[in-house]
């Protein structure tokens, strides 16, 4: 892979930002830890942009699981994936660098399914919140993308899977992949493969046991992800 710009990816360290650090070796791709660019500091966030330059940031870094904690812990919820969004879109926005954001498919409402990127969204738990507000100041800055992906590690990391939700899981190595097919593109994109039972997806790829919807989680949060088949011109729908 030839990358013409820089490229920042926060989050580096995270499950998602060390399967890209395996597959891509390019010296474009920049990994800075917290101690170069931290999120609650704006002034940290445009030091390390004004020197290193890049035309595009991913962003990746946050607070996800366990969901519990964004109940637990929601000052660190909303400062990490709230706030830190936020600062670190006003700081692409005042150096013009295009902006990626890792979201979640769990921002709409989850009974009837294949939501489009234009359903209205209405998030089920405070993580789905948390991701929601960041995407709120991501959507100011029209020079933005956002992600809204149902990605899960490869081998599917849970001993049981719930047999009466349907999403689109697709695993992080396939997103890792294509992710550079899709970042020159703006507004809002659903990610994730067939629609199908949590269940019915992990059998496939472990001995995992069956289990049923827990009080108070969605039934059916899966997306429809027509316009990402059509953009990676590879159908996750038939190959998931």
């Amino acid at each position: 892979m030839i990358l013409k710009h820089k490229i920042v990816i926060t989050g580096g360290s995270g499950r998602f930002g060390t399967i890209l650090k395996k597959i891509y070796k390019s010296k474009k791709l920049l990994y800075p830890d917290k101690s170069d660019l931290n999120i609650l500091s704006t002034k940290s966030i445009e030091k390390y942009l004004k020197k290193t330059k890049p035309k595009i940031l991913i962003h990746l870094a946050g607070l996800s699981r366990p969901m519990k904690i964004h109940d637990k812990e929601i000052i660190k919820s909303i400062d990490l994936n709230i706030i830190g969004t936020a600062n670190i879109t006003k700081a692409c926005s005042k150096l013009n660098i295009k902006l990626i954001y890792f979201s979640t498919s769990y921002v709409y409402h989850g009974e009837k399914g294949n939501y489009k990127e234009t359903d209205p969204v209405l998030p089920f738990n405070n993580y789905a919140w948390s991701k929601m507000g960041g995407e709120c100041s991501v959507q100011m800055y029209k020079n933005s993308l956002i992600l809204r992906c149902c990605m899960t590690e490869k081998p599917f990391v849970h001993k049981s899977a719930i047999a009466n939700v349907k999403a689109n899981f697709i695993f992080q190595e396939e997103i890792a992949k294509i992710i550079f097919k899709i970042i020159n593109k703006k507004g809002i994109l659903n990610i994730g493969g067939k629609i199908q039972s949590i269940y019915k997806f992990a059998k496939k790829y472990g001995n995992v046991k069956k289990s049923f919807q827990r009080k108070g989680f969605p039934k059916n949060p899966s997306m429809n992800v027509t316009k990402f088949n059509k953009i990676i011109k590879k159908n996750y729908q038939i190959l998931s």
